[in-house]
């Protein structure tokens, strides 16, 4: 069969790009964990040597990864002065944890993610699940630390004001769940910005939860905030003001059931919120970086933790509004539309 060699071509270009995307993962993970993008923002431009000297590095490894960085475009040089340095642009998103931008702790998510990856192909085989809690312990790290950026930024400014009612429910003091808290970001956050309210974060991995707990502490609200330990399907309480799932609900194995359990557990005038990862509805139209980068996560993480569960409807991270509405309606609410979305996620408000 004749190959086409323009095609051939294309195909091995797309192929070295995701080689050399693969191979800098790791470099993003280690500049962010070592300062070097941080350091380089602040007191750049700088050589190979300077970084070295400004971070206590080795400069040899410094340089080689310096290299690498500028080659992706990660990273500014200029042959001139051999000197590298951050646009605003890349410091948005390698340098600042509180930019909306930040995409260094997504690395460190596919990274941990992949270290299963023995287990994950024998779960190919068998179609058996691979549990949350079977994961590397950095996963977990990694996803708090590469979504707490979307959620500071958005969640009080925009998608809780977007909701009907909801913003001046909490300031005047409501009961609040949030179920997949995880280490409990989004919980701590609105518990800062609503001191009238109380809030109860849910998750059945119990490690996270010691560090929710842990975090809410440090941040000063944990007068206000408690933890459990429990699914989406069993958490206790009733009569909530408001309930949210952030980028959780694919993950459940039985997303109508914990729909249900939510809509049990809720208040007759009460809002549920969820947020998820941007998609559309037809596979055709998340055939783009955004649905290459979450597919492959879901193929990683998402799926495999909810055929781990009963696996009653399996989601995946690409759902997108029609799946999200079929779950939540079945599960027993009236009422869902779009409230918000941002190019990484959209945000659903159901209504009993």
């Amino acid at each position: 069969m004749a190959l086409d060699e323009e095609r051939l071509n294309q195909h091995v270009q797309t192929a070295l790009n995701d080689f050399g995307a693969t191979a800098h993962a790791p470099l993003v993970v280690i500049g962010d964990e070592l300062g070097l993008y941080e350091t380089l923002a602040d007191a750049g431009p700088l050589t190979s040597a300077g970084l070295a000297g400004e971070t206590d590095t080795a400069e040899r490894y410094v340089r080689e990864w310096l290299r690498a960085q500028a080659a992706g475009g990660y990273v500014t040089y200029d042959p001139e002065t051999d000197r590298y340095s951050l646009t605003p642009e890349q410091a948005a998103l390698l340098a600042d944890e509180n930019s909306p931008a930040f995409m260094a702790g997504n690395f460190g998510v596919a990274l941990s993610a992949a270290r299963i990856e023995p287990q994950l192909a024998e779960a190919f085989r068998t179609g058996e699940g691979v549990g949350w809690h079977e994961h590397d312990d950095d996963l977990f790290h990694a996803i708090a630390y590469s979504w707490r950026p979307q959620y500071a930024a958005n969640l009080v400014d925009d998608w809780i004001p977007a909701l009907e009612g909801v913003d001046e429910t909490l300031r005047a003091g409501g009961r609040v769940a949030d179920v997949g808290c995880g280490y409990g970001a989004s919980t701590v956050l609105m518990a800062e910005a609503y001191p009238e309210s109380t809030f109860v974060g849910i998750d059945p991995h119990e490690p996270s939860i010691a560090t929710a707990r842990r975090r809410a502490k440090e941040a000063g609200v944990a007068d206000r905030v408690d933890f459990e330990v429990a699914t989406a399907k069993s958490y206790d309480g009733a009569a909530y003001d408001f309930v949210t799932t952030f980028d959780a609900f694919h993950d459940m194995g039985d997303p109508v059931g914990a729909a249900a359990h939510v809509r049990d557990t809720l208040a007759d005038d009460g809002t549920w919120m969820i947020v998820e990862l941007f998609a559309n509805d037809r596979v055709e139209d998340n055939l783009n970086p955004m649905g290459r980068a979450a597919y492959s996560i879901s193929t990683l993480i998402c799926t495999p933790c909810a055929l781990d569960q009963e696996g009653e409807r399996v989601l995946g991270a690409q759902a997108g509004e029609s799946g999200i509405r079929d779950a939540v309606t079945d599960g027993g609410f009236s009422r869902l539309r779009r409230a918000a979305e941002t190019p990484l996620n959209l945000v659903f408000e159901a209504k009993p």
